[in-house]
């Protein structure tokens, strides 16, 4: 088709999309390129500023690495992938949901730990956090056998993949749950911390004068044959950016109740005060169990 102006190219456009055999992708590449062609109209976007979008899009491609994904971190401080997770989550998006971010930082093949086992494998200063989970299904009966994959940042705000100070692993590990759908460990206490603004999404940050940080969290992953994977971030109601989270990732169900306790604990009398303490329950979905793919190595 020979094209007479803009909107005979958009028609065009959308006719090849339509000839798409796979019906799932013809309906998203149809409305990909309605609203694309749209918002395009809308701003009246200039031939430069095609030129630097695609220089950007190249820019982060180069920017992702075995340890970082800036792809990742930019579909979160757009909010896209807290909006994808709640669209598809508590009965799509119409109830509270336990289900959260993936982030940037999850990793395959984390050790496997023992209940009542501690994450922290090397030299890793900070308070001691006990964590006692349950995992439910939405009728409220326990899970036995899910296999619950922890990892947090340590008290400086690092991963383990961001810091050559710690040793391989830490603070990660995979849990499972017992009769009663529950597990338990042992760890130091997480930190807020700055995502890392050394790339694209660091420059969007500071055009828009946001602050880059993520209020402290715990994250899981929860997998059970018969349930959708459970992607899970715990946050601290205590963070200073609980309000202002640079992922968009709080809501009122993953506001969880980190507990300060200032006496020795009445158990284990090698944990010094002050200590802390989270219960949180998960709670699965029925679905397809199927693992996402690992934004690094």
């Amino acid at each position: 088709m020979i094209i007479k102006n803009h909107t005979e190219l958009t028609a065009a456009t959308l006719a090849v999309m339509e000839r798409t055999t796979d019906p799932r992708l013809r309906t998203i590449m149809v409305s990909l390129v309605k609203h694309l062609h749209a918002f395009i109209r809308d701003v009246h976007l200039t031939e430069a500023e095609l030129r630097e979008a695609a220089a950007v899009l190249n820019e982060m491609g180069k920017l992702t690495s075995d340890t970082h994904n800036e792809t990742v971190l930019m579909a979160g401080s757009l909010g896209v992938s807290s909006l994808v997770c709640l669209l598809n989550n508590g009965d799509n998006g119409n109830t509270e949901t336990s289900q959260s971010l993936l982030g940037p930082f999850w990793r395959l093949n984390s050790p496997h730990v023992e209940n009542g086992g501690t994450i922290v494998r090397s030299d890793t200063p900070g308070d001691t956090l006990i964590v006692n989970g349950r995992v439910l299904d939405r009728a409220g009966w326990p899970i036995a056998g899910a296999e619950v994959d922890i990892w947090h940042s340590s008290p400086v705000g690092l991963y383990e993949s961001q810091d050559p100070t710690q040793t391989d692993m830490n603070l990660r590990g995979k849990f499972t749950t017992n009769e009663e759908g529950r597990f338990w460990l042992h760890t130091v206490k997480m930190v807020g911390y700055p995502i890392p603004v050394n790339g694209v999404v660091g420059r969007l940050l500071h055009a828009q004068c946001r602050h880059p940080y993520r209020p402290a969290h715990l994250h899981a992953l929860v997998v059970k044959q018969g349930y959708k994977v459970l992607i899970s971030q715990v946050y601290d109601a205590t963070d200073p950016h609980i309000d202002t989270d640079v992922q968009f990732g709080v809501t009122n169900a993953l506001v969880g109740d980190f507990v300060r306790h200032d006496t020795p604990h009445p158990s284990e009398p090698a944990i010094t005060p002050p200590w802390y303490s989270l219960d949180y329950t998960y709670y699965l979905e029925p679905g397809d169990t199927v693992l996402p793919r690992a934004p690094i190595k």
